[in-house]
C-alpha cells in the first residue's frame, strides 16, 4: 500500500490492521524489563482480585498497537510522526491467547499553522480483541508532508 498524504484521508474513513496473538509467556517477557509490576509477569500475583488473572501491561498493549499500526493499510507519508493524543485508555486488558487487531478511525484532516508543507490528521485508534471488545482507544494527531505539488499555503 502506498504511503498517503493528508490529502488522501478523508473523515470517516475506517482502516484496518491484520491480527497478532499475545501469549502468556509474550506477557511475561514483556513486563519483566518493561513493566514488572508483579501481577504482569507472576501468574499468582495476577489472580488478585484487581486483574483476576494475567494481564499484559498496558504499555505492551501500546506497543502491540503500534506493531498493527504500522503494517496496517494507513501508511502515513513519513512515517507516523506524532504530535500528542487527545485521549489514550485501557477499557479492558490483553489476557493470553487475545488476538488483537486495529481500527483507525479519521476525525480531522486540517493544514498545519506552524509549518505550511504539512498537514495533521487526527485518527481514533481502537484496538480490539477477538470478541471486538476495544482494550486500547486513543485520538493521535499527527503530522505528515503535503502532497507533492500541492500548493502550501
Amino acid at each position: 500500500m502506498a504511503d498517503k498524504y493528508p490529502e488522501d484521508f478523508c473523515v470517516g474513513q475506517v482502516y484496518s490492521s491484520s491480527r497478532i496473538s499475545v501469549g502468556a509467556d509474550e506477557i511475561k517477557a514483556f513486563a519483566k524489563p518493561y513493566d514488572p509490576q508483579p501481577f504482569h509477569p507472576d501468574d499468582a500475583v495476577a489472580r488478585s482480585p484487581v486483574f483476576g488473572g494475567l494481564a499484559a501491561s498496558g504499555w505492551h498493549t501500546a506497543a502491540l498497537t503500534m506493531r498493527l499500526l504500522v503494517e496496517s493499510d494507513a501508511k502515513p507519508a513519513g512515517g507516523i510522526a506524532g504530535t500528542g493524543f487527545d485521549e489514550f485508555r485501557w477499557p479492558m486488558p490483553v489476557r493470553p491467547a487475545d488476538e488483537l487487531h486495529l481500527e483507525s478511525e479519521v476525525l480531522e484532516v486540517r493544514p498545519s499553522r506552524s509549518r505550511p508543507a504539512s498537514g495533521l490528521v487526527k485518527l481514533r485508534r481502537t484496538t480490539l480483541n477477538q470478541n471486538g471488545e476495544p482494550v486500547q482507544v486513543m485520538v493521535a494527531n499527527l503530522m505528515m508532508p503535503k502532497k507533492p505539488g500541492v500548493p502550501t499555503e
